[in-house]
């Protein structure tokens, strides 16, 4: 349920990288932006864990360092959204330090060490909270995510798979608002149930002499419904007047189309830095889903 302080870093950073999208092709290592970059990174990492103690974790019972077993929980939504965000902090400061003329390999290497550096900042914190711990299924997620993008860099120096992300409100908040959520923001950020995570892929970029359009993808989607505790399948809602509603949660597993926007033919540079933030996001489009054995249309999904 802290999965919205993990996109603190990368919310900051992509503020800071609106700048640098259409300045990466420098032909040299510019030491004044390099510098103003590492210092600004510097910055915000600190800022943002010192604000975070302060705001949230002095506030929790302390305890010494211990370990926490929690891949069970919220049937892995939780996991994925470590990848998720592993991925994106990898991105956005990978971006700002090519901006500076950073060769494009050294520069995903040190966004990539960045994004793992500062989660695992985080998990460091977990590990003295009497309520969480030490979580290596968070670290493994986080390697995860930071692989993904790494690893494409290396091996194509572009991204083709693309994580992405959904979300649509959702009854569910309302019964334990707590926990899911009491406002709007809220409950974008912690109701597992309106979130979907996405991998966006065009074959278009995967295969030669075709006519499939590159900025096509097929997009295949997870997400959960009725997960209203992390830890139980089954939750119980009772009512003022003695009875009760029962809830099962359930895996959801979604194909769709979506679109590449970095790779859209756009010529101004504004429109390709606006179209570059807005890939963080899945285009809604129908959808194909598969839960509880049953699969169903969806007319439009986001």
């Amino acid at each position: 349920m802290r999965a919205y302080y993990f996109i603190l870093f990368s919310t900051l950073t992509i503020s800071l990288s609106g700048h640098s999208q259409s300045s990466t092709s420098v032909d040299s290592l510019n030491t004044k932006r390099l510098i103003g970059v590492s210092a600004s990174t510097g910055i915000l990492w600190s800022g943002s864990m010192i604000g975070l103690y302060q705001v949230w974790y002095s506030k929790t019972n302390q305890s010494s360092f211990h370990f926490f077993n929690d891949n069970h929980n919220w049937l892995q939504m939780d996991k994925i959204g470590h990848v998720y965000t592993a991925y994106k902090i990898g991105e956005v400061t990978t971006d700002l330090f090519r901006w500076t003329g950073l060769k494009p390999i050294k520069s995903a290497l040190v966004g990539t060490s960045i994004g793992i550096g500062y989660q695992t900042t985080l998990e460091l914190f977990d590990a003295y909270s009497t309520e969480w711990g030490f979580s290596w299924g968070d670290i493994a997620s986080n390697l995860t995510g930071s692989g993904l993008y790494l690893g494409q860099e290396l091996a194509w120096s572009e991204q083709r798979i693309l994580p992405k992300f959904s979300y649509h409100p959702t009854q569910y908040a309302a019964i334990r608002p707590e926990i899911l959520g009491s406002t709007h923001l809220e409950r974008l950020l912690k109701d597992y149930n309106g979130q979907t995570y996405w991998l966006s892929f065009s074959p278009g970029t995967f295969l030669k002499n075709t006519s499939f359009p590159n900025w096509l993808c097929f997009s295949f989607g997870y997400s959960v419904d009725a997960k209203l505790k992390g830890d139980e399948e089954i939750y119980f809602n009772f009512h003022e007047n003695g009875t009760s509603t029962s809830y099962q949660s359930e895996r959801e597993f979604l194909f769709s189309m979506d679109v590449d926007l970095s790779r859209l033919p756009a010529k101004k540079t504004w429109v390709k830095r606006v179209l570059k933030q807005l890939n963080h996001l899945k285009i809604p489009f129908p959808a194909v889903q598969l839960s509880n054995g049953k699969i169903q249309g969806k007319p439009f999904y986001f």
